[in-house]
This record gives C-alpha cells, structure tokens and sequence, in this order.
C-alpha cells in the first residue's frame, strides 16, 4: 500500500485539551507509528512544548479567543505558513475543526491540489448558541460553517448522531461514520495505583462510587447527576461521587452541589493530565454517569469501557449509540427522577454492575491504533477519487474566496522571493565589501609594518653612517695633530 502524507489541522492541541486535541494527537501518533507520515499544523500557544510528540507540529500565527470559545484562534491567511506547507509535499489535508483549520485547508489546497477530508466532531449548534447571543447572528455562523463544511470533498462524522446534528445546521451532502477510538488498553491497572491516586478521598469500602470524567460544564448534564444525587441523599442511602476535570462552570457546579447539602458525597478533582492515573479512576468506580446530550462521540463511555465500567446514559443521545440496555450500560430518560431510580436499583446489584460493564468492554471498546487504522484505509479512496476528478468542482462564491487568496499569497510570495534575493545581493555586495575593506586592512597593516621595518633599517643605517663619521672625524683630528 501506498504510504501518504497527511496534513492534520486542528483549533486546538496540547497545551490545550480537549476531546478533539486528543484525537489529533492520536491520528498523529497512529499515522507515524503504523502508515504513512503525519504533521500537525495548529495556532501558537505561548507555553506549548512539541518536542515529545513523533511526528512534527507547525503552528502559525494566534490570537487569544479562550474566554469566547476556550482556545486560541489561528491567523488563517499567512504566506510564511502556506509556503512551509507547500514544501510539506502533502498527500491529503484533514481538517478537525470547521473554522479556521478547515480556513487553512481549503488556502492549501488551492496552493498544492490536494483533497481535503473534514472530521465534525462537536454539535457546534450548541457552541455557536453559547458565544453569539443574537439569533441573526447564530443562523449566519451556522451558514458559513456549513458552507466551510461544503467546500470539503469528503465529510466524516464521529457518530450517527454526530451527522443527524449536522443536517440540523443545515449540511445537505454525504457523509461517513468513522468513530474516534480510546487511546486506553483494555483492562484494569494495578491494585497500588489506585490507592496511590484514590487515596487522599474519602470512599469508604463497600459504598458505590460514581464518577464523572470531563470538561465541567452544565451541558454535559451535571444538573441532573447532582438533582439524582440529592435524590439518593434524601432516602438516606450512602454512596460518594468523584468529579474530575476543570471548566467554566466548575465554580457554579461546586456551589450548587453544597446548596443541596452534598457536601462528604460528592468530591472533585482537578483535571489529570496522566492516561494512566485517570484509568485508575476509572477501575475505582462502580458506575460512570454521562447524561449529556451535547458530545457527538461520548469518548468517555469508550474510556470507561476499556476499563470494564459500565455507563449510565441518556437513551437516544450520541454518547448511548450502540449501547444494549443492561447488556453494555444503562439506559435512561434526560431527568433527574430517571437517573435517581436506575442508580437506586442500582445500588444494591453491584454484580450485575460488574457483568454489564465487561459487557460494554466487549462490544465498545475500540483502540485508536484500530480507529487510524480505519480512516488511512479510507484516505487511500479519497486519494484516488480526487486524482480521479470524482468530487464536485469548488466554484461557490467562498471558493472564489479561497482561489483569490491563494493567488494573493502566491504573488505575495513571488514579492517577499524577490526581495529576498535582492536583500541577499545587497548581503552579497556587503559581504564582498567588507572582504574588500578586510583586504584593504591587511595591506595597511603590512605597509605599516615594511614602513617600520624600513624605519629600522634607517635609523640603524644612519647610527652606522654616525659611526663611520665619527670614526673618520677621529682620524681626521689625529693626522692634524702630527702637523700641529
């Protein structure tokens, strides 16, 4: 098979995390380890450090949008970039975010006549809602981002519900399914890792521990884990909930669960960058709590999986997609009355919890190394569907856009090879001077010394010519005095 080299463009990467991130970095991983090359291309962050990652990372020109949408903005029209791509000599572009990376796409695929294939990974509906208040203004995002979306020459989504929500925004073309996968092996890690990361919590033995893992945001369903937990409070049953990670709302979170009287049940910790510490709290858990009906892919379920725990879900939403009702997790209404109920029954049937968890590791569970694996098959057609004139042709207005730019860069870049040659003859001419002057130096420098050598020579010749007078004067004065 043919090994390609793929451009990977996202919004946001290490230092930044998020679900996203981390799938860039594993199809980088994955794409290096196993198939073709891979070079991530995303924006400058002032702390970021690449140097661990194998395969290279290019990042461009950022501004700091992170209190509007949580990460930096690339400068999407920038020739410096788009001629060290050029020179990247890439097989095909995927783009994992619809804004800017899929911006920088399509100015490179105009430059380099590439196909460009685009991953929708989030419901950006919900995104667009919570940065722009206007509904104008919400229904012209969504226009240009399904637009942007429309310009690429194949589609994937994460999930079924990942595309039903896509055609909400309005997308009318194809797409394919092609999951994310878990960067988790399956099983359990050592007993001593997790009393070395659950230790300084309060879980008593033999009382059921939830967990949540994830950006703390009220979308993701937090309200109706915390409305069923005081449920459970108010019938006197005891259990401990543990919260990992860190968002926008954590502090609204945090206040709203001691207004309920949570306080000793439910714990929070901050978010953990290390894989395997997280697994470790995973394989403490006896159930994950994931009522969110915003995630496309629900790659935590597949996490917890991995780890043999079985989640709590809404029926119908993204995160439940191939999930069998008490067979691979639990299914419930989008309520807290639902969840409080299932947890209750629950509560007490800790071995059904365990067989239905190494149920959803048996049919969720997919590795990233088997996910990659997946989508380098399918670049391969895309390869040759391009090559073979099989998309549509890019003729809408923005491409029109994007064919202009593209011209401007390539002129701006034929002005800024000019100048650079003249500035490197101007460097050559004061170069050559500078040899001239250092020339002229060293032959100052010898004339000074051939001058003081003749000085020398002078001044010595004159002391011998003093010494012959003076000898001849002597003699002189001595025949004088023989006639005197």
């Amino acid at each position: 098979m043919e090994q390609w080299n793929v451009c990977l463009i996202n919004d946001s990467f290490p230092p930044a995390i998020d679900g996203v991130a981390n799938a860039v970095v594993n199809y980088g991983t994955y794409l290096s380890k196993n198939h073709g090359r891979a070079t991530v291309v995303t924006p400058y962050y002032p702390d970021a450090d690449d140097s661990a990652f194998p395969f290279p990372v290019l990042r461009y020109p950022s501004v700091d949008v992170t209190r509007l949408v949580g990460y930096r903005a690339g400068m999407p029209f920038s020739p410096e970039l788009m001629g060290k791509l050029e020179d990247s000599r890439f097989d095909l572009i995927h783009s994992h975010c619809p804004i800017t990376s899929t911006m920088v796409a399509r100015s490179l695929r105009d430059r380099i006549h590439v196909p460009v294939v685009f991953t929708y990974h989030t419901k950006f509906d919900i995104d667009i809602a919570n940065a722009v208040r206007s509904k104008l203004l919400q229904e012209q995002a969504a226009r240009v981002l399904v637009e942007n979306i429309s310009a690429c020459d194949e589609v994937w989504t994460v999930s079924r519900g990942a595309g039903d929500n896509l055609r909400k925004l309005g997308y009318q073309g194809e797409y394919r399914v092609m999951p994310n996968g878990v960067d988790f092996p399956r099983g359990r890690v050592p007993d001593s890792l997790i009393a070395e990361v659950t230790g300084d919590f309060d879980l008593p033995g033999g009382v059921p521990v939830f967990l949540f893992v994830g950006r703390m945001m009220w979308y993701k369903g937090i309200r109706i884990i915390l409305d069923a937990l005081k449920g459970l409070l108010d019938q006197g049953r005891d259990f401990r909930m543990v919260f990992v990670g860190g968002g926008g709302d954590k502090e609204e979170i945090v206040a709203y669960s001691r207004s309920l009287g949570l306080e000793g049940k439910v714990l929070f910790s901050e978010p953990i960058r290390d894989r395997e510490r997280i697994r470790a709290w995973y394989c403490r858990a006896d159930l994950f709590l994931f009522p969110s009906t915003f995630d496309t892919n629900g790659l935590v379920v597949r996490e917890a999986a991995a780890c043999a725990l079985p989640s709590v879900l809404v029926a119908g939403s993204c995160a439940a997609e191939d999930v069998t009702d008490g067979r691979s997790g639990f299914l419930i209404e989008e309520n807290a009355e639902s969840m409080a109920q299932t947890l209750l029954e629950l509560m007490d049937r800790r071995e059904q919890m365990a067989q239905v968890g190494e149920g959803a590791q048996r049919e969720l569970y997919l590795s990233w190394e088997d996910a990659v694996a997946q989508a380098y098959e399918r670049y391969g057609v895309v390869v040759e569907n391009y090559r073979a004139g099989r998309y549509p042709a890019h003729e809408k207005l923005s491409d029109e856009f994007f064919h202009g730019m593209a011209l401007t860069m390539d002129a701006l870049n034929r002005s800024r090879s000019r100048q650079l040659q003249l500035l490197q003859g101007i460097r050559s001419g004061v170069d050559e001077l500078r040899g001239g002057v250092g020339e002229l130096k060293t032959g100052v420098d010898g004339l000074r010394a051939d001058l003081g050598e003749l000085r020398s020579d002078l001044n010595q010749g004159r002391r011998k010519l003093e010494g012959r007078l003076e000898e001849r004067l002597e003699e002189f004065y001595h025949r004088i005095d023989r006639f005197l």
